[in-house]
């Protein structure tokens, strides 16, 4: 479904260029879940951003590779079949659902907007809308229709983003660090509905995360990006069992473990090789 090909993102600042990615390759299949991990800098953002072309031009500047979804080179389409894509076959999940929502609106005004502009065969508006609030778990979904995002916590936030994104039914999901300012509780909950909601809609989803914690048992493969490279890539499980790259072993040894004595967490120095 998605294959980024020796992708290639710099950042100009006055007359240089900064290097963000340098020649990043991912692959990901139809319903697979595909896991982007590394600290903050590495590049995960810039990659999902990329993928869609929401990365402002300038400074961004596109200097090679191809991002193939569904058979088109997204770096070379044109504005209007982007934004078919964009919403409608990929939708993004980002970090700060508080951020993300618009303050102005209530949740049935920025709900129906998505659904008005990638789902032309839903007849019943409000109905629809309680259906993905209920289905994301949000309890009396009819009585919140009318809410404005700082009624809500920020785990019902996070759920309405959720039901933002599905409700264009997308064929791509990219959820970029979506629980990092929820507690473990909501958390867990926030990731295993994401979970049940992919295994009945049959999406592909791109998760991105700094943490390698949360990851076993949610995503098949893992990425694990470095300084704007991909330094390792494999399955999730064989990953977190027989790290190969010095930064990759780096950070599963910063998880924190039941049991562990350690009063401080290692820290990750410049790493090479």
């Amino acid at each position: 479904m998605l294959s980024i090909r020796n992708l290639q993102i710099a950042f100009r600042s006055g007359d240089s260029l900064n290097p963000a990615l340098k020649g990043v390759s991912l692959e990901l299949g139809k319903g697979e879940t595909l896991a982007v991990v590394g600290e903050s800098g590495s590049g995960k953002s810039v990659t999902a951003l990329a993928i869609t072309r929401l990365l402002a031009s300038p400074p961004a500047v596109y200097q090679g590779g191809e991002i193939m979804f569904q058979g088109q080179d997204l770096l070379k389409v044109s504005d209007a079949e982007l934004r078919k894509v964009r919403g409608g076959k990929i939708a993004y999940i980002f970090q700060e659902p508080s951020t993300s929502l618009n303050p102005v609106y209530s949740i049935r005004s920025q709900l129906a907007e998505m659904i008005i502009l990638h789902r032309q065969d839903v007849a019943d508006i409000d109905a629809e809308i309680i259906r993905w609030l209920d289905a994301v778990g949000i309890v009396d979904p009819a009585k919140r229709l009318h809410d404005y995002p700082h009624q809500l916590s920020g785990g019902m936030q996070q759920r309405v983003m959720i039901a933002m994104a599905l409700s264009a039914r997308p064929d791509l999901l990219i959820a970029d660090e979506p629980t990092t300012a929820l507690d473990v509780t909501v958390q867990k909950q926030i990731l295993d509905k994401l979970r049940e909601l992919q295994r009945d809609l049959g999406m592909a989803v791109m998760l991105i995360t700094h943490n390698f914690a949360i990851i076993r048992g949610l995503a098949r493969h893992v990425a694990v990006m470095y300084r704007g490279e991909v330094v390792e890539y494999g399955e999730t499980d064989q990953v977190l069992r027989e790290p190969r790259h010095p930064y990759t072993k780096a950070l599963i040894a910063c998880i924190p473990r039941l049991g562990d004595h350690r009063k401080r967490l290692p820290t990750i120095e410049s790493i090479t090789g």
